[in-house]
């Protein structure tokens, strides 16, 4: 299975696009042998167990195909599971592949941070000391990952995106918009904090809101969503209002995804990468910069998003997204 590249998703690759990749084996390592295969579930951006995002890891999936994995996914209906491969390049960690229910996605945020955390805490990968740097081989491209630890064990994990942001206008007004979102027209915010697409890998309309409040009124409405937006770059829709609930957070944010079959998601990684780029075109210095994001508060899954972006001349040179995961449980699949 080749990665996907940056120059593959400069123009927004769809979801749908991403669907049209034939399964190749590894050629480092060969089926093993030993089954069932097993599995372990983590609560992702979040320090409190039944909080944060929710994950499915297989750490070693090596002999399952594309379908399996998907038929897997949608049995854990989780917003996201991930696949572990031996890495096709040996500089690198390990190779993941990421499954919604609605099919694989080139790169998201809570499986990439959760699968290292859970790959270090039962050993498959090793932690050097306080700090230990992996590299992920995603479909996006190479992801490095910094596993902070705490005691000999991940306390800490983040990214560092594989593509830096490339941004584009929205197909619909902000009057569609608000009427999709159940929202008046002067929730949304205009001038230079209007509504934008902005991709690290995966594309997701970015929609400024005025409050918290206006967030937490938020619902997204499907018919209006199936005209405009499905099968387009933007039609994963992250609404957001710069005023927290938490002591410590700048963020609140909502991520809509009927696409992939995620009404919405509690932590979304991939987002708040965007976000990040978002925020920092529109800061007016250079340096690191950095906020932090609550999201899934509504749902009752509150989730912890601590994002940075580096600026050089005013230009975006980096991107990173971490936060904290919480291992709930080990299993084995039967039967396959």
């Amino acid at each position: 299975m080749r990665s996907r590249t940056a120059s593959d998703l400069a123009g927004g690759s769809t979801l749908a696009d991403v669907q049209r990749r034939a399964d190749r084996p590894s050629l480092l390592a060969p089926t093993p042998a030993t089954l069932p295969y097993t599995f372990y579930t983590a609560d992702v951006f979040t320090d409190t167990l039944f909080g944060g995002n929710q994950l499915g890891v297989l750490p070693d999936a090596r002999g399952l195909t594309t379908e399996q994995m998907l038929a897997i996914t949608r049995e854990f209906n989780y917003s996201e599971s991930t696949f572990v491969f031996p890495p096709e390049d040996p500089k690198h960690t390990r190779r993941v592949r990421i499954f919604t229910p609605g099919g694989e996605v080139p790169f998201a945020g809570h499986p990439t941070v959760g699968t290292a955390h859970v790959l270090a805490a039962i050993g498959e990968i090793r932690l050097t000391g306080p700090e230990t740097r992996i590299v992920l081989e995603e479909n996006v491209g190479p992801v490095p990952v910094l596993i902070r630890a705490r005691d000999g064990k991940p306390d800490f994990a983040q990214l560092s995106v594989a593509m830096l942001p490339q941004v584009s206008n929205p197909p619909v007004a902000r009057a569609q918009l608000a009427e999709m979102l159940s929202l008046d027209v002067a929730d949304l915010l205009d001038g230079e904090y209007s509504p934008q697409t902005v991709s690290c890998g995966l594309p997701f309309l970015l929609v400024p809101l005025r409050d918290r409040k206006a967030v937490a009124r938020s619902r997204l409405r499907l018919e209006p969503w199936e005209r405009s937006l499905q099968g387009t770059p933007s039609e994963l829709v992250m609404v957001f209002a710069a005023e927290a609930e938490r002591s410590g957070s700048d963020i609140r944010a909502r991520m809509y995804g009927p696409s992939v079959n995620v009404m919405e998601d509690p932590a979304t990684g991939s987002a708040c990468a965007c976000l990040a780029g978002y925020l920092a075109a529109r800061t007016p210095r250079d340096g690191t910069l950095r906020w932090v994001v609550e999201q899934g508060f509504e749902m009752g899954r509150p989730s912890i998003l601590e994002i940075e972006a580096d600026k050089t001349a005013g230009a975006i040179t980096a991107v990173r997204v971490g936060g904290r995961t919480v291992l709930v449980s080990k299993g084995e699949l039967l039967g396959i």
